[in-house]
């Protein structure tokens, strides 16, 4: 089988990332596996045995018709079985117009949970106004065009799959829910930087974009602090919301109780130092991260997203509160402040759950190449 993958991974072409393994190893799955992406300049083609690199450099509102021209062109040169997508928008729409007019048969993926009502939504009178991008609007319209007209759809959750299927009923073929590949080995412990100021530590790991909303964590911690001024945070990732983020700390009097760390590869071995992990994400396919912080052994206090509910449970492996409430983060938080049997109990429930999720999920690269298969 000949697989074209249309993907947004700049770290693909770095031979050392873990995108370019993932991708090796369903290299081996398959006769030729071709990615097809944007790629910082300095990129170049580039083929390691039966995996072939084709970077695009193109400015983003040139985006879609750069890629639907070189994937196209692929397709015809290398005889591509399958054009895969990594999303159902601006690359779903490439991939859909590049396979016109060929044989090779289409195939969706679905990351992330576009049919929240929380991708297009601001806020509420209970949170911080986090303004999201005005694309998604028009993202969910080109994903109404897309998916229909997909031979084969894979989401990453049982929540996506729903939603797909309460919208688009039998125009679109059944999903297949395979998970985020997770790596079950557990760094050691990292310390965390000194932090005198406070005494109990939470942390967050991820972008620092809109839909991870860090306001409401922020807006929480303001309420504790004033009550509990031992806790503080740390914020591990880049993204274009930090100098917003920046100035709301600075505003909310809260300088000396958070620490942004910036992207760090030992980000595992830092939650695993930490009192708790939180979350405060208004929309998650997945959650990789709640998964590494329950195999990291650290209490978690999370929104209701991703596969919250579907393999964690509020109160029995997490502590969970809806999105865009402040209120009730802060209330998790004083209560694994002050009840120190729940922060004991938690964290060996949700390791247990993470690890059995894991184990009955299967080998994740072979479920993909053979979802791929199906559709030709």
């Amino acid at each position: 089988m000949k697989v074209l993958f249309i993907s947004n991974d700049p770290t693909i072409f770095d031979a050392t990332s873990a995108a370019r393994a993932r991708m090796r190893a369903y290299a081996t799955l398959v006769e030729e596996l071709h990615i097809l992406s944007p790629a910082r300049l300095g990129a170049v083609e580039e083929q390691e045995r039966n995996l072939y690199l084709h970077p695009v450099h193109v400015w983003k509102i040139f985006r879609v018709r750069a890629l639907t021209k070189r994937a196209h062109a692929l397709i015809l040169q290398y005889n591509i079985e399958v054009v895969s997508a990594q999303d159902p928008f601006e690359h779903g729409l490439a991939a859909l117009r590049a396979v016109r007019g060929t044989n090779a048969k289409l195939h969706i993926q679905v990351h992330t949970d576009f049919l929240s009502p929380w991708f297009v939504r601001s806020g509420n009178w209970r949170s911080p106004k986090v303004a999201m991008p005005f694309l998604n609007r028009y993202r969910r319209r080109i994903a109404d065009e897309v998916l229909p007209q997909a031979a084969g759809i894979r989401v990453v959750s049982e929540r996506i799959k729903m939603s797909l299927i309460e919208r688009y009923g039998a125009r679109i073929p059944e999903p297949s829910v395979i998970p985020v590949l997770v790596d079950t080995n557990v760094p050691e412990p990292v310390r965390l930087p000194p932090h005198p100021s406070f005494t109990f530590a939470l942390i967050t790991v991820g972008r620092l974009e809109p839909e991870k909303r860090i306001e409401d964590i922020l807006s929480a911690l303001k309420l504790v602090s004033a009550h509990y001024p031992m806790v503080g945070l740390f914020i591990v990732g880049e993204g274009s919301e930090r100098r917003k983020l920046e100035r709301m700390v600075r505003s909310l009097g809260l300088k000396e109780k958070v620490i942004f760390l910036g992207n760090r590869p030992d980000a595992r071995g830092l939650m695993a130092s930490a009192h708790a992990f939180i979350q405060a994400s208004a929309y998650e396919g997945y959650g990789r991260t709640l998964v590494e912080a329950a195999l990291a052994k650290v209490p978690i206090i999370t929104t209701d997203v991703g596969i919250v509910g579907e393999v964690f449970k509020g109160y029995e492996d997490v502590l969970s509160v809806p999105v865009a409430d402040p209120t009730a983060l802060s209330l998790s938080i004083v209560g694994f402040i002050e009840d120190n049997a729940v922060r004991q109990t938690l964290p060996p429930h949700a390791e247990e759950t993470a690890r059995t999720h894991l184990a009955s999920v299967g080998d994740i690269p072979a479920r993909i190449i053979a979802d791929l298969a199906r559709v030709i």
